[in-house]
């Protein structure tokens, strides 16, 4: 038997992305639930308004060298900037799908750029190539901005992508310094856009994507680390839906 939204105490919204727009209609259902009643991890509207690839571009003291455009002239101008050599992405990617290494020296650059970029009708993301990939890609994950715990992707030795679904190995890791300064950075902004569960990408020292809407890496960092980081996860959801029913004066 269906019931209503309002009918829970909690909606868990994680669904595996690319955001489509079977995602967007979905945060706007879900923006009709009464926020008295029923609590939404993540908050729909955060999910709208926080793009995995651009929502780093608010931190511009935390990411690496960045651009987004779809003209191919000032991509090769950047790329020229950054020494010869940038990744590319799009912007509703996932997965490791349609990023690509790109060098100067490579005669297909200007294929690749007219292909990701639909002969620059969209715009992509690039960023300066971080060699520090080859050591790995942290995924930190965080709930209410604090960091619960972090694993490292390391790329195989025929790829540039760290993403496990592009065969990435997981490797156990520890937060340094700097990965405890970006959570702290960040903090407030999700906490005020309703992001509680989130994943952070960070190599070398610099953010790269903020992942909210589905983010992975829990399996391994437990089984790496011979944790259980979904359980303070499912306490603080508890948490906050009793509060919610505190304040509603129900039971």
């Amino acid at each position: 038997m269906s019931k209503p939204l309002n009918w829970f105490d909690v909606v868990l919204m994680r669904k595996d992305p690319p955001f489509d727009m079977k995602f967007l209609f979905g945060t706007y259902l879900l923006s009709l639930v009464d926020e008295r009643r029923c609590l939404v991890v993540n908050h729909p509207r955060g999910l709208r308004e926080a793009n995995e690839k651009l929502y780093s571009l608010n931190f511009p003291e935390l990411i690496p060298p960045t651009l987004v455009s779809g003209d191919r002239e000032q991509l090769k101008g950047f790329m020229a900037e950054q020494g010869g050599a940038m990744i590319i992405k799009p912007l509703d990617g996932c997965g490791g799908n349609g990023v690509f290494y790109l060098d100067r020296k490579d005669k297909n650059t200007n294929a690749i750029l007219e292909t990701a970029t639909t002969n620059g009708r969209n715009p992509i993301m690039a960023q300066r190539y971080l060699p520090e990939v080859r050591r790995g890609d942290k995924r930190i994950i965080v709930l209410d901005g604090a960091p619960l715990g972090a694993v490292l992707r390391v790329p195989r030795g025929d790829e540039n992508r760290a993403n496990i679904h592009a065969g990435g190995r997981v490797v156990k890791t520890t937060l340094t310094s700097r990965d405890r300064e970006i959570c702290r950075v960040l903090s407030p902004h999700l906490k005020k856009s309703g992001l509680y569960f989130v994943g952070l990408d960070v190599i070398g020292g610099y953010l790269t994507e903020v992942n909210v809407t589905s983010p992975t890496g829990v399996q391994e960092i437990n089984a790496l680390n011979n944790v259980r980081i979904e359980r303070p996860v499912i306490d603080f959801i508890e948490k906050k839906a009793a509060q919610l029913r505190k304040s509603a004066n129900r039971p």
